[in-house]
């Protein structure tokens, strides 16, 4: 589940690169959440 959701972060991050429309600062801590998701499950691995 902590995986999809940092999949989710991530495309939703890339969109709103490639789109001219962003949120500022949201965008980047969205991406910085789904980073530190990622990383906390390969560490419990």
């Amino acid at each position: 589940m902590i995986e999809t959701i940092a999949i989710i972060l991530i495309v939703l991050w890339l969109l709103g690169l490639v789109s001219s429309y962003t949120l500022g600062g949201f965008i980047h801590i969205l991406l910085v959440i789904a980073i530190v998701m990622i990383l906390l499950r390969f560490i419990k691995r």
